[in-house]
């Protein structure tokens, strides 16, 4: 009894001492300070806190036990993201605690495919606020309204529109569950400290009818505003963001619709450190997965043909990435498109076809123009099939079949989101291409058991694997600019920490267990980068960069609040008369 109560009084004293001068009520309502019941009794005595509390002290373990007996008696992921949403209002490190627990099993409930359906129902699922909502009309005062953000050190900002959520298209005010989560998994993938993240939705209106008529809806009621208004409010909320918290804070684009995502990141990438997620971080991920694939198919990426069914931001990002792969391994850029071909709504993009935007020109060919997504896979033949459009079901059956016969192990990814847009399951990829197909998907499968009795557990194309990593190497080494480089580098790095034995279960990801692992060692490699390349902005360089970089990684473990008291020696206070 006594040697335990000894191991936690040392626990207690290693712990980090934190200071406030939050007194009473305000300690256990802020969730950057509550701890609960783990608030030990000369804590609460001395933040007055003692008798609103229990007479009883849970260590922070008990306390994620707690927490995990209650989402295990809800059935429904829906009340479970709600569950832990409303931990994240009260006590933030248990929360994250809880999320690194078992990130594998929380993920898909913070984020997809989970998130989606939060999104939706976002005005029902609102109950405090997680980040700033700045509306069209707010023009002129945004700098005013950055300052209503009671955290004056923010270095990571996710922003969106709500106009192309996941798969779901323009969900306006509903989109603003995207950034909330994607700034959680910046903390639990990555180690962001969360009190230096912002999410921010932009409301600029919804074309979305449903809800315009809904009288639950919590965001602007009239149709999107576009044109000029809408690149004012945006070069405003960029210099504000910029003029408060420096020109170094991240700045991640999120789900805008795919003529200004394009746009957008053109026009700021080489002013400001800013990157858009589902153009350079789906890319990243997808490019991930197929560098790992080789190692299955024996060859090089630049053997291979690759078809597109989608050609929307996701699908010309993991493109132009795969340009910059074949480039690396040697071939002319030119050759490298020409390996690349894309279907979209109106079918094969081919040279003279109407209509084409600048980037779907670039992977046009000469071809004749061609509709049926099974007829164009038969006249192509490629070896890479990479589905981005979120047509659910799309890979039928007799494409499936054809990649196989087509392919010795063919390479299908059907990395659309939520689960229902997934142009096919991992099931019905492993089932008709006689276990051959190489898979990945954007969304989680369960494990397939194949007719052999062999168990292959499908990758995850996940996101997550890449954006909390960039973040924290971006952020560690003050990078400026966020160029092709770093996510190509990305790409590589995710790829070496796939195992054989990985590639042998089916797996082109890393387990996501190890996904801080993976995000260190990605932020360490960028931040190497930036430094070798002259773009770092933190001075001086330091000697140990890994060792660096953990030292920045935000702890889960709850603070101590015990008064840093200590006595002066006793002449020194004496009372003079």
């Amino acid at each position: 009894m006594q040697a335990g109560k000894a191991a936690e009084k040392r626990r207690d004293a290693a712990r980090p001492l934190q200071l406030t001068m939050k007194r009473g009520y305000e300690v256990l309502r802020d969730p950057h300070l509550n701890k609960g019941m783990a608030f030990t009794l000369e804590e609460r005595q001395q933040l007055n806190i003692h008798g609103l509390l229990p007479p009883c002290f849970l260590g922070q373990d008990a306390q994620v036990y707690t927490i995990l007996k209650n989402f295990e008696r809800l059935t429904c992921d829906l009340d479970r993201y709600m569950l832990l949403m409303s931990l994240q209002d009260r006590n933030e490190k248990l929360f994250y605690k809880v999320l690194a627990s078992d990130i594998e099993r929380f993920m898909p409930i913070v984020y997809t495919p989970t998130v989606g359906l939060a999104c939706q129902q976002y005005g029902l699922a609102f109950r405090r606020p997680r980040g700033l909502f700045i509306s069209i009309h707010d023009r002129g005062h945004i700098a005013t309204m950055l300052k209503s953000w009671p955290e004056s050190v923010i270095k990571a900002i996710v922003v969106t529109d709500g106009e192309r959520i996941l798969g779901l298209g323009d969900l306006g005010c509903y989109g603003m569950g995207i950034p909330v989560g994607k700034l959680a998994l910046y903390t639990a993938c990555g180690g962001v400290k969360p009190h230096e993240c912002l999410p921010v939705m932009l409301d600029v209106g919804t074309d979305n009818e449903a809800l315009l008529k809904d009288p639950l809806y919590i965001g602007l009621r009239h149709k999107r505003i576009r044109g000029q208004a809408y690149d004012d409010l945006l070069d405003e909320f960029m210099e504000a963001v910029t003029s408060r918290y420096g020109m170094n804070c991240l700045i991640q684009f999120e789900d805008f619709a795919n003529a200004n995502a394009f746009r957008l990141l053109h026009k700021y990438r080489n002013k400001y450190c800013t990157f858009n997620d589902d153009i350079q971080g789906t890319a990243s991920v997808a490019v991930a997965g197929l560098l790992a694939a080789l190692r299955i198919t024996k060859n090089k990426l630049s053997d291979h043909t690759v078809l597109f069914q989608g050609a929307g931001e996701a699908a010309l990002g993991i493109a132009n990435l795969i340009v910059m792969a074949m480039e690396k391994e040697g071939i002319p850029k030119d050759a490298a498109t020409k390996r690349i071909w894309m279907v979209d709504s109106k079918g094969l993009i081919v040279k003279g076809r109407a209509s084409l935007t600048p980037e779907k020109q670039r992977f046009a060919h000469e071809h004749g123009e061609m509709k049926n997504l099974e007829d164009i896979v038969k006249d192509i033949k490629p070896s890479v099939l990479i589905g981005v459009a979120a047509i659910g079901g799309a890979f039928t059956t007799q494409i499936l079949q054809d990649m196989a016969a087509l392919n010795k192990r063919p390479i299908i990814f059907a990395l659309s989101n939520p689960t229902s847009k997934a142009e096919c399951t991992a099931e019905q990829c492993y089932k008709y291409t006689e276990g051959r197909g190489i898979f990945a998907s954007g969304s989680p499968f369960d494990p397939v058991t194949l007719p052999s009795g062999q168990t292959l557990y499908p990758g995850q194309g996940n996101n997550s694997y890449v954006f909390p990593g960039v973040a924290l190497g971006v952020i560690s080494c003050g990078l400026r600019h966020i160029d092709e480089d770093v996510f190509l580098t990305t790409a590589e790095v995710i790829a070496q920490q796939v195992t054989d034995e990985n590639l042998q279960e089916g797996r082109l990801y890393p387990p996501l267990v190890t996904i801080q692992d993976v995000s260190l060692k990605i932020a360490v490699r960028v931040a190497e980068e930036a430094y070798r390349n002259n773009t770092a902005s933190t001075y001086p360089q330091p000697k140990d960069l890994e060792a660096f970089i953990r030292s920045q990684v935000y702890s889960t473990d709850y603070n101590s609040f015990v008064a840093d008291s200590y006595t002066w020696p006793e002449e020194a206070m004496k009372v003079k008369l």
